[in-house]
């Protein structure tokens, strides 16, 4: 996988990691757990989509028997002891991570009813106002120990769960995207560390329009750099010129190496199949779901009380955001059936399709369908996920066509056909203006990019400007199916390089030459990240390292793991965030020699970023200020 010279110049954000420096167990663990899912995929039987037990109650027995008789030789134990109350004073302790030194103070002698709230520190709430809160009972769990399992076990879990915090941090971090404020707190104290504000990664968005402003301008689209873009093995190469390129000397982006990556992701196996650290898992979800339930018996007319005299708020206006849902479900079943019964009402004679060479118009698609809309109904357009799709991604993918048919889901719900994605758009449009109206309700909707061909990104932003489908309720996710091994069954793609290739390569020319692709351009303000999707529950045979084929030479009919598709997506995903950030940081540095171009002062004009890139960039604009 490695490529000599530039793979290697090319900096990390985090130590590289090598099998030697790594338990060479927990590699082969991993590989034993994937290896025991598959001979499990291979004898699942009908039976597999229900909810039946593994174990037999004589064997639940023995195994509870055998951990009473662990628990009490534990309690035996002098060494057990001195752990436990280990255990209690960092509980007992906890809480003061999240208070400043200067203004804790030692808990009375007095015991409290309830435990007392966590003040947070004025980093975590820069203005305190005080307010009245409800009179909630609240339920304390006392004791020395109350874990539910053993000491061993305890320990063992807890030391999994944070080596799995901890990776999940340090890729969070190195995409830009935000982690948990309190989490990353408790991790810098247990690596003897101080947590700072400004460390902290923060989301940002491209901002919206103003009240007057044109949200399809094509005309302020920063100049061109005119660097030069080259994919590798599926990861890409950003060079200065043409002969930084024979050079090989790429710009220095920073990206996760695969080896570190292969190792980190088995150490996520390993826990995954850890006995402990399920058990106590499984455990901890149960006590929190009933700790909520007793919540809700104590608490529920409180609560009920509040929310009446709560005036002008209500489920229906709250802020709500809906980040999962897919632009070609956007809208309920009767908003669909009533506009294909309006468009057949009102224009029955308009060219929509063609079939064999030969034009049909809207009301001849419906007779080649042995149907008239007047007669459709919810229930026989079939659009609605219900229990049968339950586990199954093969029924609910084919809610997705109307009645059955696929003629009218590429018709109503495609944004290429023969009309250019009118009626979809349309639709779309008619669910952001009853968002809009809602005022309080913002959705993702997704839109498909499948790597066919590079040319898909730039349909999509012709789609989004044509029909004009911005609204300032919603922004976009692309979502990625992962059907590689359809594409190449049909010798569509020549390798799965070939599909990374096109999905990302259009992303950097649209960033490094920006008035080159005007269209995708402004589209990507409008973008906020990716999802990788697909059937969940199938398994594939390869198991993912850094032995694994390089996606140029994955040339086989075989679809790649989902950790495979992963890696690279996250690769390039981050690679493209880090040029965009640099482009950003370089246009403000070259603005004094650069006045009379219409870019502007506000930073957020140029931050038409794909994927979070957060307050960092307007640091490194005060650094070069105060440089220049």
């Amino acid at each position: 996988m490695a490529f000599p010279g530039a793979l290697a110049e090319m900096p990390r954000q985090f130590p590289k990691l090598n099998i030697s420096e790594v338990d060479e167990h927990v590699r082969l663990l991993a590989e034993k757990v994937f290896a025991k899912v598959l001979r499990e995929e291979d004898s699942k039987d009908a039976l597999s989509l229900f909810t039946v037990p593994e174990d037999c109650p004589i064997g639940q027995k023995e195994a509870k028997e055998r951990e009473l008789q662990k628990e009490l030789a534990e309690q035996q134990s002098v060494e057990t002891a001195k752990r436990k109350k280990s255990f209690k004073m960092i509980r007992s302790q906890s809480l003061s991570l999240q208070i400043p030194s200067q203004e804790w103070k030692a808990p009375s002698a007095n015991p409290a009813p309830s435990p007392a709230t966590p003040v947070l520190p004025s980093a975590f709430l820069p203005v305190q106002v005080p307010y009245d809160v409800p009179e909630f009972q609240r339920v304390s769990i006392s004791g020395d120990y109350c874990a539910g399992v053993t000491v061993d076990d305890y320990e063992q879990a807890a030391k999994s769960l944070v080596k799995a915090l901890l990776i999940r941090e340090k890729y969070s971090r190195l995409a830009y995207h935000r982690f948990p404020r309190t989490t990353s707190q408790y991790l810098c104290s247990m690596q003897d560390e101080k947590w700072k504000v400004e460390d902290e990664v923060y989301p940002d968005f491209h901002s919206p329009p103003e009240e007057n402003e044109d949200p399809y301008n094509l005309d302020d689209a920063p100049d061109n750099l005119d660097y030069v873009i080259k994919i590798k093995g599926g990861i890409p190469f950003v060079y200065d010129n043409k002969e930084m390129m024979e050079l090989n000397e790429p710009r220095s982006l920073p990206y996760p190496d695969l080896e570190t990556y292969t190792l980190d992701l088995s150490h996520v196996l390993a826990l995954i199949a850890d006995g402990p650290t399920k058990t106590y898992c499984h455990r901890r979800l149960n006590f929190l779901e009933s700790k909520f339930s007793l919540h809700e018996m104590l608490n529920e007319m409180s609560e009920f009380k509040e929310l009446k005299s709560n005036p002008h708020r209500d489920f229906y206006n709250v802020r709500k955001v809906d980040t999962h849902i897919h632009a070609a479900a956007c809208m309920n079943q009767k908003h669909l059936l009533r506009f294909i019964k309006h468009t057949y009402q009102t224009e029955p004679d308009r060219i929509v399709a063609e079939k064999k060479g030969k034009k049909m118009t809207l009301k001849q698609v419906f007779e080649s369908l042995h149907m008239d809309p007047y007669d459709l109904t919810v229930d026989s357009l079939d659009v609605h996920a219900g229990r049968q799709t339950f586990h199954r991604f093969d029924k609910f993918n084919s809610k997705y066509n109307p009645v059955g048919a696929s003629e009218l889901r590429d018709l109503y719900l495609k944004t290429e056909n023969y009309i250019g994605g009118e009626y979809f758009a349309r639709m779309v449009k008619e669910v952001a203006r009853e968002l809009e109206e809602s005022k309080y309700q913002y959705t993702e909707p997704r839109l498909s990019i499948y790597g066919r061909s590079p040319d898909e990104w730039l349909n999509l932003a012709k789609w989004f400007i044509k029909h004009k489908v911005y609204s300032p309720n919603m922004r976009w996710i692309i979502q990625v199916p992962r059907i590689y091994d359809i594409f190449r069954s049909k010798n569509i793609l020549p390798s799965f390089g070939k599909m990374l290739e096109n999905i990302f390569v259009p992303l950097f020319e649209a960033t490094i030459n920006p008035k080159d692709h005007k269209e995708l351009h402004l589209f990507l303000k409008y973008v906020t990240g990716f999802d990788s999707v697909d059937d969940e529950s199938k398994h594939s045979g390869h198991m993912f390292s850094d032995k694994s084929l390089n996606p140029d030479l994955w040339t086989s009919e075989k679809n790649p793991p989902y950790s495979y598709y992963l890696y690279y997506m996250y690769v390039n995903i981050m690679l493209l965030n880090n040029l965009r950030r640099q482009v950003v940081i370089f246009l403000f540095y070259k603005l004094p020699e650069r006045k009379n171009n219409n870019l502007g002062l506000n930073l957020s004009q140029c931050l038409d970023n794909v994927s979070f890139e957060g307050k960092v960039i307007l640091n490194y604009f005060k650094e070069f200020k105060r440089s220049t």
